[in-house]
């Protein structure tokens, strides 16, 4: 009997500090710098088009052995690429319900942290090793919409 109850608690004990070490720990400092990062909402022009919302993550410090991998934030997390136009400009695209077609399925995502609306986690590789990197106060730019065709050049008759 006695065996059975030190088994017990030893199961117990095990399955808890497994939780524990799967939660994912934030660093304090992160090999790279940026600056103000910033989101920006946008709609499509035309029914069904689309919206989403674009996280734009500055890099000001060369990032030498550490790759950018994904982004969370307001729920979701997805993949941050950097623009071919400037390479130390990474963008996360977060997709919404707002104007989609009639069989868009919005994907959800288990989130291991707990952000407010102008915050943001950064997952990176450094050494083989994936990490995660919190950004504070992510300011809101005015919306960008997308209009449903070029507009017409009025000068040419």
């Amino acid at each position: 009997m006695q065996f059975f109850k030190y088994l017990s608690v030893s199961v117990l004990a095990s399955l808890f500090f497994v939780q524990c070490s799967s939660a994912q720990k934030l660093e304090q400092d992160a090999p790279f710098k940026t600056s103000k990062a910033y989101y920006q909402k946008w709609i499509a022009g035309i029914q069904g088009g689309g919206s989403g919302i674009n996280v734009f993550i500055p890099v000001t410090t060369a990032l030498n052995s550490v790759k950018l991998d994904s982004l969370y934030f307001r729920g979701q997390k997805v993949i941050l690429q950097s623009q071919p136009s400037n390479g130390s400009l990474f963008m996360g695209r977060i997709i919404t319900e707002t104007n989609q077609r009639e069989d868009f399925k919005a994907s959800t995502t288990e989130m291991p942290f707990e952000l407010n609306d102008n915050q943001a986690v950064i997952s990176y590789i450094e050494n083989g090793i994936t990490k995660y990197f919190k950004i504070d106060n992510i300011v809101e730019k005015q919306m960008e919409q997308y209009p449903s065709a070029p507009p017409r050049n009025r000068n040419k008759q």
